[in-house]
């Protein structure tokens, strides 16, 4: 099948995955990317060696009407890690469809992963659905569901929702999608996760050792931020044990080289990679 692609290398799998499939790529729509966070050079390598168009910018209904006048249509919309809503598919394309990295319905939003690992799932999973007018509401076509150990982290959790969005590409979508989607299941009532502020980030030392673990394990290589007395600093890795003492959550009580030991409610937390807020971005985050 014919198929334009539209995303980032987040969730990229999903493109190479219909290529391995047999699928013809006809477009590729991604966006520009910090090269920090978001990345998209996989993407754009393998449309420049199938020698496809790219577009950086939002799909509007013109950019559709291109692909329907070139290709009629007899070919998929296939979205994952695309920013903007994307409408106006219907009547253009055959199919239009979206990759989410949560079990839809729960999870609707920007990027659920953080809050997946905050509030302690067992389970986690990728869907499937059809491009609808509202954000990841469309209905399902297909789901790959996974177990989460008790210590995931982001990084851990990312790689499997990558993964299973390929099985899921190379699976029932390249070889059954026609039948999939006359069989799309109505989501329901479901849940909105928006973005996550730097609030979120923030580590609370009186909430505990646990608490703060998690919350370092679910931000991962994206950071979390910690208040000390003498500042601000973002928290790549940390560790810690429950303890009894008579200090104040949140003060530093001890140094060794680059490592920070903190007192918790419950304990202490070792931060052992951090770097300092820089000035000029300390201003933008909340205090």
């Amino acid at each position: 099948m014919k198929f334009a692609f539209a995303g980032i290398d987040f969730l990229g799998g999903v493109f190479d995955g219909l290529l391995e499939a047999g699928w013809t790529p006809i477009k590729l729509f991604t966006r520009p990317c910090d090269g920090i966070y978001d990345h998209n050079e996989t993407v754009v390598a393998r449309a420049r060696q199938f020698r496809i168009p790219i577009q950086l910018s939002r799909i509007r209904t013109a950019d559709l009407d291109a692909l329907q006048a070139a290709h009629g249509r007899d070919w998929a919309l296939v979205v994952a890690g695309y920013p903007w809503l994307v409408t106006g598919w219907r009547g253009r394309a055959a199919y239009g469809l979206n990759f989410h990295p949560s079990p839809l319905p729960t999870g609707r939003g920007p990027y659920p992963l953080f809050r997946a690992i905050e509030e302690g799932y067992e389970s986690w999973g990728v869907t499937a659905h059809v491009l609808a007018d509202g954000f990841d509401t469309g209905d399902i076509i297909a789901q790959d569901i996974f177990p989460l150990p008790a210590n995931e982290d982001h990084e851990g959790l990312l790689a499997k929702c990558q993964m299973a969005a390929r099985r899921i590409a190379t699976g029932p979508i390249a070889r059954d999608l026609p039948q999939r989607w006359r069989r799309a299941e109505p989501q329901g009532d479901g849940s909105y996760w928006p973005r996550a502020t730097d609030a979120d980030r923030t580590l609370d030392f009186r909430a505990g050792v646990d608490a703060v673990l998690r919350r370092v394990r679910a931000f991962g290589a994206i950071e979390t931020l910690a208040r000390l007395d003498d500042g601000r600093i973002f928290v790549a890795e940390a560790s810690g044990w429950h303890e009894v003492h008579g200090h104040t959550p949140g003060s530093v009580v001890h140094r060794y080289r680059r490592h920070l030991v903190i007192a918790a409610r419950d304990g202490y937390v070792q931060i052992t990679r951090w770097s300092p807020v820089p000035l000029a971005e300390a201003g933008r985050i909340g205090r």
